[in-house]
């Protein structure tokens, strides 16, 4: 049965009403503190296998950027750990909490000489605000340069739950 342009109108409505909203994301709640996990790539493999199987490696420089994005309050980074891929500690950048005050940022630096984290390192940032603030962004510009050229990416850090002090 074909459908009307009069029959087709609500059809169209209801189904618009139904559908998710397509506008911009929600932001995430306001909260007084969280621990991000940032994945880190101190290096990465990459051309072809050499005589033993094993690929070519490249070291990057890392910075990893912490932002506090609420433009009215004050956030304090209270660790900042770089693990390596087995997981085990190889620097805790801070020997106190660090204020970062609205709209400000902080960068931490892995020298692309380091070849102990490798490329399943990560950072666990933990951080604590007053009252409730917007949530900050982490994340980690991998940089390798060579010559006159460079390559770049970033990675994201995610939230996560921590039972870390």
């Amino acid at each position: 049965m074909p459908i009307s342009g009069r029959s087709f109108a609500p059809l169209l409505i209801a189904l618009l009403t139904w559908l998710p909203a397509a506008h911009a994301q929600e932001p995430p709640p306001r909260t007084k503190n969280g621990t991000v996990y940032v994945p880190v790539y101190s290096s990465v493999w990459h051309g072809n296998l050499n005589d033993r199987g094993n690929p070519e490696k490249a070291l990057l420089s890392v910075m990893l950027s912490v932002r506090n994005t609420d433009s009215r309050h004050a956030m304090t980074i209270t660790s900042v750990r770089y693990h390596d891929s087995d997981g085990r500690l190889l620097r805790d950048y801070l020997e106190q909490p660090r204020s970062l005050p609205p709209i400000s940022s902080q960068a931490f630096f892995v020298e692309n000489r380091e070849t102990r984290g490798g490329a399943g390192a990560s950072f666990l940032v933990s951080w604590r605000a007053e009252q409730p603030i917007n949530q900050p962004i982490i994340e980690s510009v991998h940089v390798y340069h060579w010559g006159t050229q460079a390559q770049a990416f970033t990675s994201r850090g995610q939230p996560i739950q921590s039972d870390d002090p």
